[in-house]
């Protein structure tokens, strides 16, 4: 059992580090609204994850995936979702015209449910969890026990993981909340979040 936590381990880290729509998440909100928000949208995150890995091992995620309208609708939703969250963006940055009109007003509330609404509606990261998990569960331990602590794994991964980001970011807030260059990362995280939910709108 050792043995199988820790090449999983190795592998969730490769994938934990990858940049990708929670880091850049992760990476706006703790530049917005400071280290404490910040940490809060990734503790959404990570549980959106969490949420999604005890659907796979409870199965409900193979039901989701055999059934084509519901995945489907999941996916529609999250993609709009995603359009939503980058219009947005790019909305505070073509009106912010002083320092003041830069900052966003981030509830603690507000930055937790963004990360569990972001992952909550990407279904991709049920199947993911459905078809990575099992190759690492050995023959002789428990699918479903075994399948939820490899997520409890992968989530401390990501937790840690966010830290680092809401700690650099936090550190180089002063410079990164100049009008310009803030006024400059919402674009791209905009930008960004739209390529993300064109992506999940047309993959198949």
């Amino acid at each position: 059992m050792l043995t199988a936590c820790l090449t999983f381990a190795v592998v969730a880290a490769l994938v934990t580090i990858t940049p990708g729509l929670d880091t850049m998440l992760v990476l706006r909100t703790t530049v917005s609204a400071g280290r404490r928000v910040g940490y809060l949208s990734a503790v959404g995150v990570s549980a959106g994850c969490l949420a999604w890995a005890v659907a796979s091992a409870a199965g409900l995620t193979a039901l989701l995936a055999a059934s084509h309208l519901a995945f489907q609708a999941v996916r529609v939703a999250g993609a709009c979702y995603l359009l939503w969250l980058g219009a947005q963006a790019l909305w505070h940055s073509r009106r912010a015209t002083t320092p003041e009109a830069l900052d966003e007003a981030i509830s603690s509330g507000a930055a937790f449910r963004t990360g569990l609404v972001t992952n909550l509606l990407n279904p991709k990261i049920g199947v993911f969890y459905m078809s990575l998990l099992p190759q690492f569960v050995p023959h002789e331990a428990s699918m479903f026990w075994t399948s939820l602590l490899f997520a409890v794994i992968h989530d401390a991964e990501g937790l840690l993981w966010f830290a680092f980001i809401v700690f650099a970011a936090g550190g180089a807030r002063r410079f990164l909340t100049r009008p310009g260059v803030k006024r400059r990362l919402q674009q791209v995280t905009g930008l960004a979040f739209i390529g993300f939910g064109l992506r999940v709108a047309t993959e198949h």
